[in-house]
């Protein structure tokens, strides 16, 4: 028995794999009748295993869960595993549905069955507040690389009662796969709702002697200007910061302004420095 997957206790024993002294001596319960291994700190790809092996290998794995199972970043491992199943009585850190869910609408992924990409994002983009929505919708497009407005609206069409549809026409209109990070996300959506054009993602820039190619995380081509989100590590680490010396001096070269926005800076602060640059650009032309 491999200790780093989640195994159902019963079928362990049954199987002659272990004995019930084995069982109890050397692993833990992390759902009911699924095990793993005492030392092991469960992932959230480990937890969702448990839980669908819980449902008897019947739910579908959905939400976070399965935007995870998609490639996709920035959720954290301790977030309930949404299943679609009809067991309304589920363990601690499990959430249970019983949406309607149509036959094109899940796959396999690792032997799981799992919401496609399209129905993961009609569920994410429903739930919670609009900028979180937009962020994981940002973060499971990036990993998909192919997930589409229309299919995702054409699949909300299919379901006219669900809940939480204009919210989800509204957040899958604003999804971008170039967002890096929930910060930029929140970043780009705060530059819209100040009433600017929507911005472009990794727009391309090459250093004046073309020998180097940097990605802007957002702005607009037309005039030039570009605002971007720099982690901690942007300036804790000295070679990201000698880099970022060399990259701002090349693109601010090729004529672009660069608006550098940190995680405490203010928003008003944000705004007012990019409405100067649009002021200023507007002088030029």
């Amino acid at each position: 028995m491999e200790s780093q997957h989640p195994f159902i206790g019963s079928e362990a024993v049954a199987s002659g794999a272990m004995t019930r002294h084995e069982l109890r001596r050397y692993y833990r319960a992390i759902a009911p009748n699924v095990y793993l291994d005492k030392r092991a700190d469960p992932s959230l790809s480990q937890r969702t295993h448990a839980a669908w092996l819980w449902s008897g290998r019947e739910a579908v794995v959905a939400g976070l869960a399965a935007a995870t199972l998609h490639g996709a970043k920035w959720i954290d491992d301790d977030v309930p595993v949404e299943l679609i199943w009809h067991n309304a009585r589920a363990p601690r850190g499990v959430t249970t549905r019983a949406d309607l869910l149509l036959e094109n609408e899940s796959t396999s992924i690792a032997g799981l069955t799992v919401t496609t990409p399209e129905r993961t994002a009609f569920d994410l983009g429903r739930r919670g507040s609009l900028g979180c929505a937009v962020a994981r919708l940002d973060a499971l497009a990036a990993a998909t690389n192919g997930l589409a407005e229309a299919a995702v609206l054409e699949l909300a069409d299919a379901h006219p009662r669900a809940r939480g549809l204009p919210q989800l026409r509204t957040a899958v209109h604003l999804m971008d796969a170039g967002a890096a990070s929930p910060r930029e996300t929140a970043l780009r959506l705060l530059l819209i709702g100040a009433g600017h054009p929507r911005p472009h993602t990794q727009i391309p820039v090459l250093s004046p002697d073309r020998q180097r190619r940097y990605y802007l995380d957002m702005g607009w081509e037309d005039v030039k200007i570009a605002v971007e989100y720099d982690g901690d590590h942007h300036r804790s680490d000295p070679v990201q910061f000698a880099h970022d010396l060399v990259r701002s001096a090349d693109v601010e070269e090729r004529g672009w302004r660069l608006i550098r926005v940190a995680k405490r800076s203010r928003p008003d602060d944000v705004l007012a420095r990019v409405q100067r640059a649009w002021l200023a650009r507007s002088t030029l032309r």
